[in-house]
């Protein structure tokens, strides 16, 4: 892991002085460092080593993000949006590359830090559930008419088949004692097979269309503005053509968690039916025009699918020694198993009132 930051972010063409670099955020994949500026009128960057290892095509990956950002940037022009605050903005090297390779190899990239901007783990209230509906709906509106093409970087990603045949593996090359210590949890995932590969054939019949979708649109890929107003998304790293459901689905994942997504204590893990209904009248309000009958009708469905297959991927990282995502502990991936298992039996026992809360608020804006 390279050690000194200024290296790289002295090879992107940064307006002053660097003044101070200092790690930034908790990242489960990339290392992200702040890069302060001398000067009252300078702007102040986020710079990001890429784990090579999660994503193999660091250049094609830039290139998405390019393409969807000018995208962006374009429509929310024509709109009189701010396109330095409401969209990334990514910095080139020196030599106008999207990205800087050191001498040992890592991928470095940059893009501008958005002044007065903050994330959040969880929504504060119901007005900022409803506002990051709006954004999220917003992203898949602006990007309802791209049309350039976009690596597949990671290959099967949210792709229940994919997912399935790499339990299946895990679970053959694990010791016959190893499964029956943790068959509880093995029942958890074969339990529910059928009704998640069910979903996902929804999508390969073609009754659900393929879109761009940012495949990772939790509530801390979102950035608010001091007021509580969506700026824009996010770590765009995973920016892909599939399904905008899935995104739907990670954000009702995390906006409506009253615990914490590797929560120790399972019992914090609730269901805030409240942010619910907040994000999906305002995702709906930006989206629902373009959306057809079967995304609509599976909404509800896409959250649970989406927590189910975080689960998936937590437990079987942690069956298969913890190779994917960073820990802080060897116990920390069956920590964020066990919570977001917690969170699946609140979305299952509150699936009726989900689908009826879409129907009703669909309902109500075709009036």
């Amino acid at each position: 892991m390279p050690v000194n930051p200024s290296i790289p972010a002295a090879h992107f063409k940064i307006e002053g002085v660097i003044e101070s670099i200092s790690l930034f955020g908790e990242g489960n994949i990339h290392e992200t460092y702040f890069v302060k500026t001398a000067g009252t009128d300078t702007n102040d960057y986020l710079l990001q080593h890429k784990n090579k290892n999660v994503f193999r095509d660091v250049p094609s990956m830039m290139m998405n993000i390019s393409r969807v950002c000018n995208h962006i940037k374009f429509k929310i022009e024509s709109c009189g949006l701010d396109p330095l605050r409401n969209s990334l903005t990514l910095i080139p090297t020196i030599t106008n590359e999207l990205y800087f390779i050191d001498e040992e190899g890592e991928y470095w990239a940059m893009c501008l830090y958005i002044k007065d901007s903050t994330t959040y783990n969880n929504p504060l209230n119901s007005a900022m559930a409803m506002e990051g509906g709006r954004g999220t709906g917003e992203f898949h509106k602006l990007l309802s008419d791209f049309t350039e093409p976009l690596t597949d970087i990671l290959p099967g990603y949210h792709n229940m088949r994919f997912r399935y045949e790499q339990w299946d593996k895990v679970i053959d090359s694990i010791s016959s004692s190893r499964k029956a210590e943790f068959g509880r949890e093995i029942d958890w995932i074969e339990s529910r097979r059928e009704e998640m590969m069910n979903f996902r054939q929804l999508f390969e019949n073609g009754k659900i269309p393929i879109r761009v979708a940012h495949n990772d649109a939790k509530l801390l890929n979102i950035l608010f503005d001091k007021e509580g107003g969506v700026l824009c998304l996010i770590d765009l790293d995973t920016v892909l053509y599939g399904s905008i459901l899935y995104d739907y689905g990670d954000a009702i994942r995390s906006y409506t968690n009253s615990g914490d997504e590797d929560d120790v204590n399972t019992d914090n893990v609730k269901m805030n039916m409240e942010f619910f209904h907040a994000f999906t009248k305002g995702y709906l309000e930006e989206a629902s025009a373009f959306l057809n009958e079967t995304e609509i009708a599976s909404l509800a469905l896409s959250a649970k699918y989406i927590t189910f297959e975080q689960l998936l991927r937590f437990l079987m990282d942690y069956l298969d020694g913890n190779k994917y995502y960073r820990i802080a502990n060897p116990e920390h991936n069956m920590q964020r198993s066990r919570a977001q298992y917690a969170l699946l039996l609140e979305m299952e026992k509150n699936y009726e009132e989900m689908k009826n809360s879409v129907f009703d608020i669909q309902s109500k804006l075709r009036k």
